[in-house]
């Protein structure tokens, strides 16, 4: 019989001889890569808040393919007896903070619970007044998209709305992951493709219905509905990218974790090549300095290119942390081991 030390040297020489093993990625995600990239503006129609470009590194990590589904949040409620925030009143207590000094107490019928949906305008409008096609409708909410009257029931492969920022780091934090930076974010959305303005890399939308649910037509009255979908469309429906990613463009708005801060990119630049960067330590929005701001990627099925365009992987955009609407969902992502 060989000697012991003989026989673990011998063990050992098969095991260095097996090819390396990659190690398991979690069941509805797929591995991101690390890397370098320029973050930040990529054509003529970035905002200013997209600028300067400023150089990132980032590490690998693991995104969930899809925006997280009706089926899955359901999974998560039935869990936990979590409630979101849109399902419960408002306490004026807590939104007073976020109004101007001196704004009047709404009446209570505006206090109970309710979210925010979209409502097309009979023809053209200015585009700086939202109010004109976002409504506060009572009793809606992830359950109930439109209103009380509708349902989820049909759509549980549709992303989950009416989401707000708490109501994503809820979820996450049940199923062991986080919201991404977005710096992950952007650089998950360019599939590995350099300087990328979308997903599927630098085709002109006009040409690109086929590639993700987005608004066709004159926002916000006219939508030609060419890639079949007026609202939210089911979780790949569309192709992927270059990552396995689904519906980075479109569909709907993706949270992040970083809070929203218009100088942010300025602050990076400063500081050089910024690794992993986690966002502002502050709230920074001047056009409106009382409401706390978190960032949102990736567009909806309302982004049209004279309204936001915010299905270029660069563009930032920013809600309340405590809003949701029915154009608002998240995906998760999670740290490697390697």
């Amino acid at each position: 019989m060989p000697k012991p030390a003989v026989l673990l040297a011998f063990l050992w020489f098969l095991s260095a001889c097996q090819p390396d093993r990659k190690p398991d990625i979690p069941n509805g995600m797929v591995r991101i890569p690390a890397g370098s990239f320029e973050m930040g503006a990529k054509n003529n129609q970035a905002y200013p808040d997209e600028f300067p470009r400023h150089p990132v590194e980032i590490s690998a990590f693991y995104m969930d393919k899809t925006e997280v589904t009706n089926r899955q949040f359901l999974e998560f409620v039935e869990a936990t007896g979590y409630v979101t925030i849109a399902e419960k009143n408002i306490e004026w207590e807590d939104m007073k903070s976020q109004v101007p000094p001196g704004t009047p107490r709404p009446p209570d019928s505006l206090l109970l619970a309710g979210s925010l949906v979209f409502r097309p305008t009979t023809g053209p409008v200015n585009l700086d007044d939202y109010s004109q096609w976002w409504e506060w409708v009572h009793g809606a909410d992830w359950r109930h998209p439109e209103g009380p009257l509708s349902s989820i029931t049909e759509r549980m492969d549709h992303p989950v709305v009416h989401i707000a920022w708490d109501d994503a780091t809820a979820y996450a934090a049940w199923a062991g992951k986080r919201l991404p930076t977005e710096a992950e974010w952007e650089w998950a959305a360019m599939g590995g493709k350099t300087d990328a303005n979308y997903p599927w890399g630098n085709e002109p939308i006009e040409n690109a219905f086929g590639k993700a649910n987005f608004w066709q037509g004159i926002f916000p009255y006219q939508n030609h509905v060419l890639d079949g979908y007026y609202g939210t469309s089911p979780v790949k429906t569309f192709p992927e990218n270059g990552y396995g990613l689904f519906d980075m463009a479109g569909n709907v708005w993706e949270w992040c974790s970083d809070k929203y801060d218009y100088m942010a990119y300025q602050n990076d630049l400063k500081n050089g090549q910024v690794k992993d960067p986690a966002g502002s330590r502050k709230y920074n929005d001047p056009r409106d300095p009382y409401t706390a701001k978190h960032v949102i990627r990736g567009g909806s099925f309302l982004c049209n290119e004279d309204y936001c365009s915010g299905y270029r992987v660069s563009r930032r955009m920013s809600s309340s942390k405590d809003s949701g609407f029915n154009h608002t969902g998240f995906r998760c992502v999670r740290q490697t081991a390697f």
